[in-house]
């Protein structure tokens, strides 16, 4: 399949510089992706996508969203229609971790965490989807977890894996509908990365720590999660649909 030479990524929580999206965003950018970044932190959105021109000489919009708000998603998209190409490609990145045990956890916490790692993915993917369905292509990237497949077992508890393993199932049951559009729809479930969202930069003994039962000896970097993305979004990706992408160094065989 052939892309269009102008054609945009919408990347959700990824301003962090450290970040899984921050490192998709670059890739993307350097094989001639316009880029929006969408992140709760307005400033460092902006931020982020004038960097990412910088460097890659591509066009970018950098847009404050709280992607959990229907009204504020639907602003933001219609800021990237309106400043950049078509969208042919979501990724959504933007989560938050809660490390809290389930007998401590409380329904407000729940809910936050909910309404940001399965409702703001479900508010982004829908509203982007108006214009793939319209043009007939496509790509839909969404951020799950070992912990959903593990049952924890890395840093966050049971809400943040209920709601990764939400968006396995989001995902098998979206590209069911899509694929008569030309969209397809996938999900990336990493390991251990050294990324913020394990509670912080992690030490080099930490780091050691989280890497005994993986096969490859190490955590996962920002990068070998960023090709896998941008693999899955490309024009080779084309039958690649309603799968779920393991990547954590062989600490799960599935």
């Amino acid at each position: 399949m052939t892309f269009p030479i102008e054609r945009t990524a919408v990347l959700t929580g990824a301003a962090s510089a450290r970040g899984i999206g921050r490192a998709t965003a670059n890739r993307l950018a350097r094989d001639g992706w316009s880029i929006a970044i969408l992140d709760i932190d307005g400033t460092a959105a902006e931020e982020a996508a004038a960097d990412i021109a910088q460097r890659h000489g591509v066009q970018t919009v950098g847009v404050a969203a709280d992607v959990s708000d229907e009204a504020s998603v639907d602003a933001a998209i219609t800021t990237v229609e309106a400043s950049v190409p078509p969208i042919v490609a979501v990724v959504n990145l933007a989560g938050i971790s809660s490390p809290t045990e389930f007998m401590q956890e409380t329904k407000k916490a729940w809910d936050r965490v909910f309404a940001v790692n399965m409702t703001g993915t479900f508010l982004v993917t829908q509203r982007a989807l108006h214009g793939m369905i319209e043009r007939k292509l496509g790509r839909v990237v969404s951020i799950s977890s070992i912990s959903a497949q593990r049952g924890g077992g890395t840093y966050s508890k049971v809400a943040y894996s209920a709601s990764k393993a939400g968006i396995i199932g989001f995902t098998r049951a979206l590209a069911r509908e899509m694929g008569e559009h030309g969209i397809t729809v996938n999900a990336v479930s990493p390991g251990p990365v050294d990324t913020d969202i394990m509670g912080g930069t992690l030490t080099e003994e930490r780091k050691q720590d989280m890497s005994k039962d993986i096969l490859m000896g190490r955590v996962g970097t920002v990068d070998d999660i960023a090709a896998l993305i941008c693999f899955l979004v490309g024009p080779d990706a084309g039958y690649i649909t309603a799968a779920t992408y393991d990547i954590n160094g062989g600490l799960q065989i599935s």
